[in-house]
């Protein structure tokens, strides 16, 4: 079982940056693969970032050159550095611990926090 709290979300200014962090609990957090999703008002929720247990890293266009996704295994954590954000970056973010395969599909993820919330404004 894992259980996952995020936190760093806020209101910035187009073009700033925002550092979101995922405590995880867990002893086997330095053998799950962990993304972070995002869910704007009326949308359906979408892939932002996955790192490997062993670092390897993923994106989805929307986001690549402007976010870093890092992970502290000692911490059982992972975090998501954002910058030069867009007010379209405005969503609820998620972070969650893959079971499945599919890097970029929710279904492929059993355990998720509750959200942070972040506000670009223009």
């Amino acid at each position: 079982q894992v259980q996952l709290v995020e936190s760093g979300g806020g209101l910035v200014q187009a073009g700033g940056s925002l550092r979101l962090s995922c405590a995880a609990s867990g002893p086997t957090f330095s053998r799950n693969n962990m993304g972070w999703f995002r869910q704007a008002p009326g949308k359906e929720r979408e892939f932002v970032s996955a790192i490997t247990w062993t670092g390897y890293t993923y994106y989805a266009d929307s986001v690549k050159g402007r976010f870093t996704i890092s992970r502290d295994n000692a911490k059982k954590s992972i975090y998501l550095q954002m910058n030069s954000l867009k007010p379209e970056d405005t969503a609820v973010y998620y972070c969650a611990a893959l079971t499945g395969d599919n890097y970029y599909s929710t279904n492929a993820y059993d355990y998720w926090g509750q959200g942070t919330q972040v506000t670009v404004s223009s």
